[in-house]
């Protein structure tokens, strides 16, 4: 038994006894039955993951790489598609992890500066996998669309297993490495001083960002990656006063971006994963407004306060 499948098992019976209490028609379903239930737990895992990467990912100016290497996942997929007996998300993260690795070596040797090589190795890998099919995938355009748009309704326990596996390991890591990460993002040559391997440290960091994006392409697809990845962690930035209170306010947008897509793409009949790359950039939008909206009224209550006591 899995990690997922276990984890399936220990959570179904609470899902299930608060299903008669959520709205909807459709919607309760993801509570009662399995093949839905799966599909939650596997967005739960996936959003608490990411509000963490993502939030790391902001601070060290890396928010467009994981829409980078969503995108190179799609050579993986097309050679497994043209190669036929080759799993897909293996191959999609041997693609996404190179790519990874290769973005980390020519920015840390200073041959490309900023998104160049992000930029580079997208256009590359999509491109490659575009001649593969056309060339030798025979017009197979059946799991190009399950790419680029997910497949967030149709997670079996193989899936779930590998998704809490990989995830719980990426939390580890990331937990291992927090005070470390830190310091190499707010002043990398302190952090060499001190001790700290910097270049280590980054392409580890590389490599997990990488493993995580295969992970979120499966469920939401690559074209909505940043929508968990970067919407949520950006959300909390608003309103966090902290790096420790911006990870768990990343928890929070996240799980309401998730709830509320699944909720409306369930009643609507829309795509889940579009929908919640929707929602969750509503929520940044209301934060954002609702932020400066009080920003602009403060100080005009205070001066009306004074007046009225004065």
């Amino acid at each position: 038994m899995g990690l997922g499948v276990w984890l399936h098992e220990r959570v179904s019976p609470a899902m299930e006894a608060i299903a008669p209490f959520l709205p909807g028609d459709i919607f309760p379903y993801f509570f009662t039955l399995e093949m839905f239930q799966r599909v939650l737990l596997a967005c739960f895992v996936i959003t608490v993951v990411a509000g963490v990467l993502g939030s790391f990912l902001l601070i060290r100016n890396m928010a467009l790489i994981g829409d980078g290497i969503a995108h190179v996942t799609f050579g993986g997929v097309a050679v497994s598609m043209v190669l036929a007996g080759v799993p897909t998300l293996p191959m999609a993260t041997f693609f996404a992890v190179v790519a990874a690795i290769l973005i980390f070596e020519l920015q840390d040797r200073g041959i490309l500066e900023g998104d160049t090589a992000i930029a580079i190795m997208m256009t590359g890998a999509l491109a490659f996998g575009l001649v593969a099919l056309r060339m030798w995938g025979e017009g197979i355009t059946a799991n190009v669309e399950r790419f680029l748009y997910g497949n967030v309704l149709f997670v079996d326990d193989a899936s779930l297993d590998w998704i809490c596996t990989v995830g719980l390991v990426a939390l580890f890591m990331l937990g291992a490495m927090y005070k470390s990460l830190l310091a190499t993002a707010v002043d990398p040559i302190a952090a060499r001083v001190q001790g700290i391997p910097v270049r280590a440290i980054g392409l580890t960091f590389s490599i997990i960002t990488a493993v995580v994006v295969v992970l979120m392409v499966k469920i939401i697809g690559a074209l909505l990656v940043t929508a968990l990845l970067v919407s949520p962690a950006a959300t909390a930035q608003q309103v966090g006063k902290s790096f420790r209170s911006c990870i768990l306010w990343s928890q929070v947008f996240g799980m309401l971006s998730v709830l509320l897509g699944i909720y409306l793409s369930a009643e609507e009949d829309t795509g889940a994963g579009a929908m919640i790359a929707l929602v969750a950039a509503l929520v940044f939008l209301v934060v954002v407004v609702s932020k400066s909206i009080v920003t602009w009224l403060t100080p005009l209550v205070s001066k009306l306060m004074q007046q009225t006591t004065d």
